[in-house]
Order: C-alpha cells, then sequence, then structure tokens
C-alpha cells in the first residue's frame, strides 16, 4: 500500500516500491524452501517450488505499507522536443509531420512502457496546446459539451513520423530504482508543436504582404492556447478567399 499524498507521479513511483517491498518479503520466505529442493532435485521449476511452499503452508501473499520521503521527489526532469508542422492558410489547419523528443527517465525499469507514456503524454499536450477549447458562456455554462464543438486528439492527431529516445541517467539511491517519472512531465513538450505552429503562422503573414506588394511584417501578434483553427486561419491573414485566388493569377 502506497501512504501519503498523491502528486507529481508519487504514486505510481511508490506503488512499484511498495510492490518490491512485498516480493523481498516473498523471496526471502520461499529461499529456504528453494535451497532444500535444490539439494534433492538439482533444479527447480518455478511451479514446483509454489506447490511445494502451498503444502507446507508457507504464506504466499504479502502487504506493506510504504511512505515515500520527502526528498525523494525532489528531483528534475528533463526533456527536449522538435516539431515540424504544415499549416493550410485556408483553414488553419495544423498537421504534425514530425516529431522528435529526448527524455531524462533516470534509469528506466520498463523501457516500452516509458515510451508508450512519453507519446501519450506528448499527444494530450497536443490536445491542450492546440484543440482543446474549454469555452463558455456568460453564464459560465460550457458550450463545447460534445466532440463536435470540443476537438480531443484524434490519430490524426499523431505526428506523421513520431521519434522518441530515452536518456538514462545515472543512480539515484533516493529515487525508487533510481527511476523517474514518465506519465506527466512530457505533456509540456508538446509545447513544441505551439511553437513552431507560430512561427509557420509568422512566414504566412509575411507571404500574405508580398502577395498584397507591402513592405515589412507585422510579427506582434500573440497565438492563444489553444491554438485551434480559425484562430489559426485568422492570424494568417487568409479571411478573404479572393486574396489568395487573385495572387496566383499574378503570378
Amino acid at each position: 500500500i502506497q501512504g501519503g499524498f498523491t502528486a507529481g507521479s508519487t504514486t505510481s513511483e511508490s506503488s512499484c516500491e511498495a510492490v518490491r517491498l512485498c516480493c523481498k518479503m516473498l523471496v526471502e520466505r520461499l529461499t529456504p524452501m528453494k535451497d532444500k529442493l535444490q539439494e534433492q532435485m538439482g533444479s527447480v521449476k518455478w511451479k514446483t517450488l509454489i506447490l511445494q511452499a502451498n503444502m507446507m503452508a508457507v504464506n504466499l501473499s504479502a502487504s506493506t505499507y510504504f511512505v515515500p520521503d520527502s526528498t525523494s521527489m525532489q528531483y528534475l526532469n528533463y526533456g527536449a522536443a522538435v516539431s515540424e508542422v504544415e499549416v493550410n492558410l485556408l483553414t488553419g489547419e495544423t498537421r504534425i509531420l514530425q516529431a522528435d523528443i529526448i527524455y531524462d527517465c533516470g534509469q528506466s525499469m520498463n523501457p516500452a512502457v516509458d515510451l508508450g507514456q512519453i507519446e501519450g503524454a506528448f499527444v494530450q499536450g497536443v490536445g491542450f496546446f492546440m484543440l482543446e477549447e474549454y469555452a463558455t458562456n456568460p453564464d459560465g455554462l460550457v458550450i463545447a459539451d460534445g466532440t463536435w464543438t470540443y476537438k480531443i486528439p484524434t490519430i490524426d492527431t499523431i505526428p506523421q513520423s513520431f521519434n522518441v529516445e530515452l536518456l538514462n541517467s545515472g543512480h539515484h539511491q533516493k529515487r525508487v530504482l533510481s527511476s523517474k517519472a514518465s506519465g506527466e512531465p512530457p505533456l509540456l513538450l508538446a509545447v513544441s508543436v505551439h511553437c513552431a505552429t507560430r512561427a509557420a503562422t509568422k512566414e504566412a503573414r509575411k507571404q500574405l504582404n508580398r502577395w498584397r506588394g507591402v513592405d515589412g511584417c507585422d510579427s506582434t501578434f500573440q497565438l492563444e492556447v489553444p491554438a485551434t483553427m480559425p484562430v489559426v486561419k485568422e492570424l494568417c491573414g487568409l479571411d478573404i478567399v479572393e486574396c489568395y485566388l487573385k495572387s496566383l493569377l499574378s503570378t
């Protein structure tokens, strides 16, 4: 059982330590039986060991209560992400062409699980920074009460090329098995998609001024969070489709 408060992935980490302590208790109970059977049989299969232990009334269940030390949570997570996006100037749609992530997991206990956690957190972050608009009316009631108006990440949201690398840092005595949280912190790396969209929007505004024959570009704009399609489209400046069509005729 994990004791203490739950925040900042402490539940996951502390539960793992509680399980490890239970396993240690079971190993201590089974070791004498295992040594005895090895003397008689040479090698012992797991099934044989457990059946014999059960017949000898060895307690095969264990429980423990683990309260993490406050200093075990005082560590930093490091990560970096680079994202490449493509913005449709006429609709404001943003597609993530590629995302490359490197993330410090401490000493990963299960790389497959950590990779999935990092990828999932990143996509969830894309939803936060780009899609999920929490709109309310003057009375404070939620307007976007369904997926028709409240857009969540879908399979099309996932980067077309998605690369994640784990950076395994050194041993740390106070962390659980020297590991680090991988479920929540990677969400922040999705800001790279928002930054890339802002850079693309800035280039679109420059291009629009060239089409209009205007020198210079007003780069002082703010891309809100979430950067939804209507927001991006408006900032790109192509609210009037005819302007774009005329520019094609002049080229």
